[in-house]
């Protein structure tokens, strides 16, 4: 049970932040005020870097800057270290 509520917060979360960062990325390109990098870096830390990461290469958005990318893969390996370490222990 627990493991079906935190995956379905995982999947809302990831879908969330991937509309936020797509929406950074028309911003960008119209020249419109964008979403602050602490506020995409708080989404990722809340679950959404997986769909985040991805949509970094895919829409190529914030895959050049080291200062966010390096921060996004910390987040990510973290997240990757929570699933395969932590998860297993949680009841079901």
């Amino acid at each position: 049970m627990i493991h079906q509520i935190i995956f379905s917060y995982i999947i809302i979360i990831n879908i969330a932040s991937g509309i936020i960062f797509s929406h950074d990325k028309r911003a960008a390109i119209k020249g419109h005020r964008r979403v602050p990098e602490r506020t995409l870096h708080l989404l990722e830390l809340s679950g959404g870097v997986f769909l985040i990461w991805a949509l970094m290469y895919s829409l190529r958005h914030k895959n050049r800057k080291f200062s966010y990318y390096a921060i996004t893969y910390l987040i990510f390996a973290g997240w990757i270290v929570f699933i395969l370490f932590k998860l297993p222990l949680l009841p079901f």
